[in-house]
């Protein structure tokens, strides 16, 4: 199945010089959006996983039915304030400032297998966030999968300690 065929290409979107890849039109196609989870999931169907992290917001849109179809469970990586009970926070930088990231203290236990799966692997600063919370819970990370990889963004160079994995590469 060729996914790029259905990714829409926005030129200079949000700003002058970005080439955006709009996901919105795989996702409204059953056929297409049921092919990407069935090939997120065969990425990762070799290794033993326990619970599937989604990093807000377009990571829960393909984590939880990667979730299903592995017969793991699935948790979310929210921004601040979102989740109700005690968290985990992670700061990490971006190129101008902050940001971070929070999980549910009891989401992921010591030793768990876990696998991150999120819709775009760009610089990498979201998914390593993520990573290093399952982390600091005492999960292991088993894999980070990604529908899309921007390889210009060298994200995957971030990430060398992980089994980093994705479907379509632009």
């Amino acid at each position: 199945m060729n996914f790029k065929d259905k990714i829409r290409v926005i030129e200079d979107f949000p700003e002058a010089g970005i080439s955006f890849k709009d996901i919105t039109t795989v996702l409204k196609d059953p056929l297409y959006f049921n092919g990407i989870i069935d090939e997120l999931t065969e990425l990762f169907s070799d290794i033993p996983v326990d619970i599937v992290v989604g990093p807000e917001s377009r990571g829960f849109i393909f984590a939880t039915p990667v979730a299903f179809n592995l017969g793991a469970g699935f948790v979310p990586v929210r921004k601040p304030g979102k989740l109700p009970a005690e968290t985990e926070k992670y700061e990490y930088a971006l190129e101008y400032g902050s940001d971070s990231l929070e999980i549910h203290k009891d989401a992921i236990e010591k030793g768990m297998k876990v696998l991150v799966i999120d819709d775009l692997l760009a610089t990498g600063g979201t998914v390593g966030a993520t990573a290093k919370l399952v982390e600091k819970l005492g999960g292991e990370v088993v894999g980070l999968g990604f529908f899309i990889e921007l390889t210009d963004l060298k994200g995957r160079d971030k990430l060398k300690k992980y089994n980093v994995k994705s479907v379509v590469k632009y």
